[in-house]
């Protein structure tokens, strides 16, 4: 499964990196949301490679943030 942040519309509401903070966390530079470094696609902050203990997770945050800006793609 593949994620990508739309991190130009990302709010900072904190859901994505509260419900599945083992992926998502807050850039502490523009404080909106990024992949972990260690899952991230090509050091893309916005793109990154779910492993499979955490797609629950990772769905749930996408599914409970506001502006809707976590894209999943399954592989």
């Amino acid at each position: 499964m593949k994620v990508s942040i739309d991190r130009t519309n990302c709010t900072s509401c904190r859901t994505c990196w509260e419900t599945c903070p083992e992926f998502f966390e807050e850039n502490p530079d523009d404080l909106f949301s990024r992949v972990n470094e260690k899952f991230r696609a090509s050091g893309k902050p916005g793109e990154g490679a779910v492993p499979p203990e955490l797609e629950a997770g990772v769905k749930e945050a996408a599914d409970l943030c506001p502006a809707q800006i976590i894209t999943i793609k399954e592989s």
